[in-house]
Order: structure tokens, then C-alpha cells, then sequence
């Protein structure tokens, strides 16, 4: 493997142009009207199948791919469980130290955010987007490590695992964005932070190059890519899933979430 300054950098601009699509799906927020509870609806039910889908589907089996490789089937796949409940452990904690002052069923039936009504509201939107924010942070971390360091290896094979990440972090950008630009009402506010969660990607694949490189074997990799599967469901259903209830029709929210499903699994095929 020739790690020379141009493979350096060709692997290292693949993963950032990765991570910051990102940036894409958080630019909806500039067209969202505030107003529109039903398109918020729509959209938070988006984001949680977004989530549970490249979690259940992608994340959790490729820690579970890992953690075999090391342990063995059996005691591989009890780690996988183990590690992915923990996820789910710790957000939970982090929930319950982090109270929400604001009652989410109190924001039915509201049809303009802006409202003195649906001020209460808000702090439960950006609680959610900074949770969401992240728990993407954590998984584009790993990934971007992965991403650099396939890059380096054989750069054609990094091309289609950039791309094909690429592609699913627009959604995720989606998943962030939204909820704080409804709770904020600033675009700059619910661009930056989803942009932000976007740049972990490029970071992860400084740090991994700098420091973890020598570290990061498959144990390591398929506990953290469980736990963070296991955060990523907790949010989506714990969070995502009853405020997109909230503010609109009962249906609106699981339209929003089969669609978040099959928008990642597309992105997920394409490159396969």
C-alpha cells in the first residue's frame, strides 16, 4: 500500500465530501415553511426510518459481521445484543439526566408553530435534533475511518463506498436539520449543527490515521457500531416517532417513516 501525500489526500477529500452531504439534506431546512406542522410530521417520521433502518438493517449486522470475525459465532452474537441494548441503556440514561421540562402531548392539535402555544413545544424539537446530531457525530466517525482508510487501500473501491454514504447522509442531514429549525426557527441554527455532525466523518479519518489506525480492530469497531445502532432506535422511537405523532395526523408519521425506510434502503442497494 503506497502511502504517499497524493493517496493521503485523494482518500481524505472522498471522506470529506462524504460526510459533508450531510449538508444537502440539512439545506431543506432553508425551503421548510415553519408553519407547516404536517410537513414536521412527515418529516420526524422521515428521520426515525431513516434511523431504524440503517441501524437494524446495515449497522447492527455489520458490528455483528465484526465481533464474529473475533469471538466466534455464538459468543460474537451475544456481544452484538449486549453491546446494542447498551446503546439503548445509556441514551436512556442520558434522557433521564437530561429532563425535558416540556410536555410533548401538549403540542397536538397545533397548527402554527410560531404560536404562543407551541413555544413549550420547541424545546422538545431541539432537544431531539441535538440527540439525533449526536448520535449521527458517533456513527460517522467509525464510518469515516472506514472510508479513508478503504480510499487508501484501492482507490476505486473507496469511490463507491463514498458515494454510497454520501447518499445516505443526505437523509440523516434531513433528521437533524429539521426538528431544530422548528424549534429555533433558524435556518443558519438547523444547517449548522447538521453540518457539523457531518464534519465527524473527516475527523474520524484524521484521528484514525494519526492515532487509532493501530488500535481499531474489528472488536472495537463492532462494539461501537452496536451500541450507537442501539442509540440510534432508542431516539427514533423514544423521541422521533411520538412527537411526529404529535404534531400531525395519525397516519403522517409512519408515511414519513416507510418512506425514510425505503429512501435508505435504495441508497443502501445502489452501491452493493
Amino acid at each position: 500500500m503506497d502511502l504517499n501525500f497524493e493517496n493521503l489526500l485523494y482518500a481524505f477529500g472522498l471522506t470529506l465530501l462524504a460526510g459533508l452531504s450531510t449538508g444537502i439534506g440539512s439545506a431543506l431546512a432553508f425551503f421548510a415553511k415553519k408553519t407547516n406542522t404536517r410537513f414536521l410530521s412527515v418529516a420526524l417520521g422521515f428521520s426515525a426510518g431513516v434511523m431504524i433502518y440503517v441501524s437494524m438493517i446495515e449497522i447492527f449486522f455489520k458490528a455483528k459481521d465484526s465481533l464474529i470475525r473475533v469471538y466466534g459465532e455464538k459468543t460474537g452474537s451475544w456481544i452484538t445484543v449486549a453491546a446494542f441494548f447498551g446503546g439503548m441503556l445509556l441514551i436512556g440514561l442520558i434522557d433521564k439526566l437530561v429532563p425535558s421540562t416540556e410536555n410533548p402531548h401538549e403540542c397536538r392539535m397545533i397548527e402554527d408553530i410560531n404560536s404562543p402555544e407551541a413555544a413549550k413545544c420547541q424545546g422538545v424539537l431541539m432537544r431531539m435534533g441535538l440527540f439525533t446530531a449526536l448520535a449521527i457525530a458517533i456513527h460517522n466517525f467509525p464510518e469515516g475511518l472506514a472510508t479513508f482508510t478503504s480510499a487508501v487501500k484501492d482507490p476505486t473501491l473507496g469511490v463507491a463506498i463514498a458515494v454510497a454514504i454520501a447518499i445516505h447522509n443526505i437523509p440523516e442531514g434531513i433528521a437533524v436539520s429539521v426538528p431544530v429549525y422548528y424549534a429555533t426557527g433558524s435556518r443558519k441554527k438547523a444547517f449548522s449543527l447538521s453540518f457539523l455532525s457531518g464534519l465527524s466523518e473527516p475527523l474520524g479519518a484524521i484521528i484514525g490515521y494519526l492515532i487509532l489506525y493501530r488500535f481499531f480492530n474489528d472488536a472495537v469497531y463492532g462494539i461501537l457500531f452496536a451500541g450507537v445502532a442501539g442509540i440510534m432506535v432508542f431516539i427514533s422511537l423514544d423521541e422521533l416517532l411520538p412527537t411526529a405523532r404529535e404534531y400531525g395526523e395519525a397516519h403522517l408519521s409512519i408515511y414519513g417513516l416507510v418512506a425514510g425506510m425505503l429512501v435508505m434502503a435504495v441508497s443502501l442497494l445502489l452501491f452493493i
